[in-house]
């Protein structure tokens, strides 16, 4: 069984007021990164302030959200292909798409249980240190709010093609990077059970998050 790192509560609060919850609108090839992550920061403060059942948690509605808003502003393939490590290329397409749909389960109720914190946090940027022809960059914020200010820092790759622009593919909350936690977790299941084993681990405890609800 996966262990829960004590932080992923704090990583999905922040997640929850970042960037990651985007207007259904087709986003401009050229919108420069931070003004991605500024304009998408305000979107989820006002849409999860003003909608009672995703404070609430409610899982069917945010499942869905997540497809249809989150989603397409992520490189989720590149996120979950970096958390599994060299496993992934040991993964078959059918492993590598079920590590797909297991880790987004695993990802998506921990960041339902985070939207009933929720409350009066607002967002500050912080200066864009990147070169006009970067096709990698770091967007560092501030989640303000009661408390002490919670960094949340985005890593973000430039995209060609259909739907090209700025897709997150890590974050950072109080100087960890998500998908490196991951893959130490990871990789320790995949060396002692393979990759299958990971997978079983992953479904075993989405199944458990199921049922505390």
């Amino acid at each position: 069984m996966l262990k829960k790192r004590g932080f992923l509560g704090g990583v999905f609060s922040a997640l929850v007021l970042g960037a990651m919850w985007a207007p259904l609108t087709v986003l401009a090839d050229d919108e420069a990164p931070d003004v991605l992550i500024k304009r998408l920061s305000v979107d989820v403060l006002d849409t999860i302030k003003a909608d009672k059942t995703l404070r609430t948690g409610e899982l069917t509605k945010i499942i869905a959200l997540v497809d249809s808003r989150i989603m397409p502003n992520v490189n989720f393939q590149r996120m979950t292909a970096s958390a599994v490590g060299p496993g992934w290329r040991q993964a078959s397409p059918e492993q590598q798409k079920r590590l797909q749909d297991e880790f987004k389960t695993l990802l998506v109720r921990t960041y339902a249980g985070a939207l009933a914190q929720v409350s009066d946090q607002t967002i500050a940027m912080k200066p864009l240190r990147a070169a006009p022809e970067d096709k990698e960059v770091v967007v560092r914020t501030e989640i303000k709010g009661k408390g002490d200010p919670i960094q949340l820092d985005y890593r973000l790759e430039k995209t060609p093609g259909v739907g090209a622009g700025w897709k997150i593919y890590n974050l950072n909350v109080l100087g960890v990077w998500l998908v490196e936690t991951y893959r130490s977790q990871f990789a320790q299941q995949i060396n002692a059970k393979g990759v299958d084993g990971l997978i079983d681990a992953l479904a075993e405890q989405n199944k458990a998050n199921a049922k505390k609800g």
